[in-house]
């Protein structure tokens, strides 16, 4: 063989085929889905959540300057727009309420214990703005369960509770108070800022469905779980349970299942592994709902079922071309 015809062969690692997406491309993607219920929110409770808004995204900001420097690594890792995701999302969980100072510690639990103390992103076990939620709702609870009407509403105040609050603890069904499905619908109901308007989270939703920045199994398995697990109880006895479709648009499950379930840190890689994993979600929410001693129950379930996820990759793995079961 002449030297014409030798040829070079490059060797690397994988991997050998790469896209035109990066991380902050869908990061950003992920943040421009959010501007519908961040539109909402502010739209429904006033500059109250805007404030809540920007100081989320300003703590989680700093902390995660603050901690990139400890470790000494690039800070140019800060604009990444994982944060600000964290920081949205985790806004977009609290009550309009919610006092600023309370807001600010939520977001250095968010970025400090949830992201960067796991080694920062793509190595969390859990939803960032899940961890820092739940610490305000175990450290705070009566801040975090002090809620308060749309300014759109006219409500006293004093009796006022969420739509799930007053099925659970005021017997709303008897008594013929159950929020109208069009109010669940549109957002003009009580409750954490970001989860009141179902429409807004859709629109949001689709956004992400087109630009395929999630699995469409993991929303589907949970509100088709949650849908079919609470509509057998209602068939049962409607006079004490409500309907599937007041489950779906009541509380958090829009917001849980097509933002922070789909997180691609902390959900599966498999898509058997997605539907297992969606299915525990919305199995735990009907549980906790029906059954439990709290209203409410996305926050926990998907916490939950996050723990798992090292499981299900590792078992729900498709066998490699000839490899061999063992």
């Amino acid at each position: 063989m002449n030297q014409k015809e030798e040829r070079i062969f490059t060797i690397r690692s994988s991997p050998h085929l790469k896209d035109k997406e990066s991380i902050p491309r869908i990061m950003y993607t992920v943040v421009i889905s959010l501007l519908p219920p961040v539109i909402a929110s502010i739209y429904f409770f006033g500059y109250r959540a805007l404030a809540i808004i920007i100081t989320s995204v300003i703590s989680c900001l700093f902390t995660e300057g603050i901690i990139l420097l400890i470790r000494k690594k690039p800070i140019n890792f800060l604009w990444d727009g994982s944060a600000i995701i964290t920081g949205v999302l985790l806004a977009l969980t609290l009550p309009p309420s919610l006092s600023l100072d309370l807001v600010f510690i939520g977001g250095v639990i968010a970025i400090g214990i949830g992201k960067q103390a796991f080694g920062g992103l793509g190595y969390n076990i859990f939803n960032p703005a899940l961890v820092g939620r739940a610490f305000l709702q175990t450290a705070f609870p009566v801040a975090m369960t002090t809620w308060t009407p749309t300014i759109i509403q006219k409500v006293d105040i004093a009796t006022f509770a969420t739509p799930l609050g007053n099925l659970k603890f005021n017997q709303a069904i008897i008594k013929g108070t159950l929020t109208p499905l069009k109010e669940l619908f549109w957002g003009n109901v009580g409750g954490c800022i970001g989860e009141t308007s179902a429409i807004a989270l859709l629109i949001g939703g689709l956004i992400l469905f087109w630009r395929k920045c999630i699995d469409w199994r993991i929303p589907a398995g949970i509100i088709s779980t949650l849908f079919v697990f609470t509509g057998v109880f209602w068939l049962i006895n409607p006079e004490k349970y409500a309907s599937p479709v007041f489950h779906l648009l009541a509380g958090g499950v829009l917001l849980g299942a097509i933002f922070m379930a789909t997180d691609m840190v902390t959900s599966p890689i498999t898509p058997l592994g997605n539907w297992i994993y969606a299915i525990g979600i919305g199995l735990f929410i009907g549980i906790i709902r029906l059954f439990g001693g709290l209203p409410e129950g996305v926050m926990f379930s998907i916490l939950f079922m996050n723990a798992f996820v090292p499981l299900l990759n590792q078992f729900t793995r498709p066998r490699y071309f000839g490899e061999m079961k063992k």
